[in-house]
């Protein structure tokens, strides 16, 4: 074995750990169409769905221990010991068994996507209930396009957010892998991260202000499937 065919191996995992991801997004939105129809024969299913997002939540968390532990062992590795190449294996298992041997699942519940999930389902309970008086009010169709292009866009990338996230303290959005960029940036040059958008007095970003925003995730989706389809 070579370290090129760890490396190699590691990618995979790696990618195994975005595949895990999306599924958790992919049930975040059946739990909230369940939610959004108010059907109450449903809540046992969200309740499924939520379990299903601990399960996912504890396979994400050991992925991603195990890359750590890799890297860790990999990196005190040279291709001139050619000997440790053959104790590399037996180091991984104990080294990942220390790191997970005081993990609980309680802290599950605290992963971000289960997180978003509950305030997603919450949410849409919430906007159900006020659906009817809302439609009362019409906005114009021009009006109402470009306020949804001005939520849809990263005050930092000038795009269309992929992964909307929002900023619970001044409330603003932005897509999750720019302003996590941004933040990881400031931090090397020991310096505070001031939210991206215009007038905005927050000058403390911090990785722990930020939440999974999957309501206006799907908002997004939705509006690039009707462009589509026009």
């Amino acid at each position: 074995m070579s370290l090129s065919a760890v490396h190699a191996a590691l990618s995979g995992v790696k990618s195994c750990r975005t595949d895990v991801q999306v599924g958790m997004d992919v049930v975040t939105d059946v739990a909230m169409d369940l939610a959004e129809a108010q059907d109450m024969e449903a809540n046992p299913y969200i309740k499924e769905l939520e379990a299903m997002m601990l399960e996912c939540a504890k396979l994400d968390r050991d992925i991603n221990n195990f890359v750590v532990v890799v890297e860790q062992v990999t990196s005190e590795v040279t291709t001139q010991q050619s000997e440790a190449m053959f104790s590399m294996s037996a180091k991984v298992r104990e080294r990942f068994a220390e790191r997970t041997a005081g993990l609980s699942d309680a802290e599950l519940h605290h992963h971000q996507k289960v997180a978003a999930f509950k305030d997603s389902i919450k949410n849409s309970y919430n906007q159900a209930n006020q659906g009817s008086a809302n439609n009362i009010e019409e906005l114009d169709e021009d009006i109402a396009v470009t306020q949804s292009q001005v939520n849809f866009t990263c005050p930092l990338t000038q795009v269309e957010m992929e992964n909307p996230v929002k900023n619970k303290k001044c409330n603003h959005h932005y897509d999750e892998k720019a302003i996590r960029g941004l933040i990881k940036t400031r931090l090397n040059h020991n310096k505070k991260c001031c939210c991206p958008v215009v007038g905005c007095g927050n000058t403390d970003v911090k990785e722990s202000d930020l939440i999974l925003d999957q309501i206006l995730r799907r908002k997004i989706q939705s509006q690039k499937r009707n462009s589509n389809q026009t």
